[in-house]
């Protein structure tokens, strides 16, 4: 066995330092939000299952289940797997505890963590964070282009518009079958060109070579039967609902009929949203319809969708095109201190302020004051105080604008925070005038029709 620096994350894993903890909390608050606006709500399922309900939703043919799984077996001898994705775990949920019962359509979404033993590349995590959402209990074309639409809102509200749509309909159980059999006997004739994968699904699941990545057999996959073709004609009305809905919103799209997707619980629609920012992993979204999932798992019939958003992707795409995020929340007041008197004033008036919602730092390091004024604009103070004797003294101290230099004389007392609160809006009108003096639009969009 390989020696591992336990000093180094595991291969495959990356740590959110916070430096840039700030723009992964915006995203995941954008994602909430959302979903939240469509009328989802929030779903939180443990990070493992048994195996079962991965390799039985999923699919055993799959390369999640066949190379990807984390699994291990627990001390009971029980078979358990860290979550490679989240759709099964939820709809194991939905049934176990009933609500599928209430009044549907039950609308959910997540913020987790999934993981898949593949090879690390830019984009691709073996472990990764995911935002998703999950419907269950229409199977109106309308629910189908409500959660493109929630996607795509998703993408424009954090600055990502370089994205293209591809859908495609994979039909119903039937028409499936027949395209399975038109597929396998085409390929069939090609065998001996086919790579090793993709000889090994011609037998488990032809399907999947049509998302083979290897360049002999794309070749073969332009000249394959298309999915839209064997579509039965309910299929086909649902597959032309969603367009027409799609349309209507005047969402762009493309018809993609090697757009399969990667599991095998898939049903009717199916899309991506891909990037050419990312290189070859260019899928930012992915999604479709799994209407027989539920009563597969042991449910009663019930259509369902939902897609997965992987955020480690989303920040990528983010950065390459200088998307906007808010800044940080940085301290409002550094209290420093001279002495072990003026120390104890500085922890308690920290402490009220804290209370009242400030954002308070003072010395924990002994510092010289010189180096707490550092330290002060290191963290972004935009005031700061120092007490030392004369100020414990006199019950007052010089609160300095860190921006301007500018201090006022304030008292230290429980009125701390009233005067601080006043400076701040002093501060804040001062910057807006100085924008506007500098020909800056003081109003944000929203004020804009």
């Amino acid at each position: 066995m390989a020696n591992a620096n336990i000093n180094q994350a595991p291969k495959g894993t990356q740590d959110i330092l916070p430096e840039i903890s700030h723009k992964w909390q915006y995203v995941e608050q954008m994602a909430a939000e959302t979903a939240q606006i469509f009328g989802y709500e929030e779903i939180r399922v443990p990070t493992f299952e048994h195996t079962a309900v991965f390799t039985g939703s999923v699919g055993e043919t799959t390369d999640i289940v066949q190379k990807e799984m984390y699994t291990f077996e627990d001390k009971g001898g029980h078979s358990l797997t860290l979550r490679p994705e989240a759709t099964a775990g939820v709809v194991r949920s939905v049934i176990q505890h009933g609500l599928l019962n209430s009044a549907l359509p039950q609308k959910v979404y997540y913020i987790t963590t999934c993981f898949r033993r593949e090879r690390p590349q830019a984009g691709r995590y073996r472990e990764f964070r995911q935002f998703g959402v999950e419907s269950f209990g229409s199977n109106d074309p309308s629910a189908d282009a409500e959660i493109i639409c929630l996607a795509q809102d998703l993408l424009t509200t954090l600055g990502i518009n370089e994205v293209e749509l591809l859908i495609n309909s994979i039909g119903c159980a039937e028409c499936r079958a027949k395209y399975l059999e038109a597929l396998k006997e085409y390929f069939t004739q090609y065998k001996e060109q086919l790579d090793e994968d993709s000889r090994r699904r011609l037998d488990t699941n032809p399907m999947r070579i049509l998302d083979s990545k290897i360049p002999e057999t794309t070749q073969l996959v332009k000249g394959a039967p298309q999915t839209l073709d064997y579509l039965c004609s309910d299929c086909k009305e649902h597959f032309e609902g969603v367009k027409s809905r799609l349309d209507l919103l005047g969402i762009n799209y493309r018809i993609t009929p090697t757009l399969v997707r990667g599991l095998d619980y898939y049903t009717n629609t199916v899309f991506e949203f891909v990037s050419s920012k990312i290189g070859a992993q260019g899928t930012v979204c992915g999604g479709g319809r799994y209407n027989l999932l539920v009563e597969r798992r042991g449910g009663k019939p019930t259509p369902a969708l939902g897609f997965g958003m992987g955020l480690d992707r989303i920040l990528l795409v983010m950065a390459q095109l200088n998307c906007d995020f808010p800044d940080p929340r940085t301290c409002d007041i550094y209290i420093g201190s001279v002495g072990d008197p003026a120390a104890k004033k500085a922890f308690y008036l920290a402490s009220k302020l804290r209370g009242e919602g400030f954002a308070a730092s003072f010395d924990l390091m002994s510092r010289s004051v010189k180096a707490q004024m550092k330290y002060a604009n290191k963290i972004g103070a935009k005031f700061s105080m120092i007490i030392g004797e004369d100020e414990l003294a006199k019950g007052q101290g010089l609160l300095k604008n860190m921006s301007t230099g500018e201090e006022t004389q304030i008292p230290l007392d429980d009125s701390l925070q009233e005067h601080l609160y006043n400076s701040q809006i002093m501060a804040a009108m001062q910057e807006l005038s100085d924008a506007v003096e500098g020909g800056a639009d003081p109003l944000p969009p929203i004020f804009h029709g």
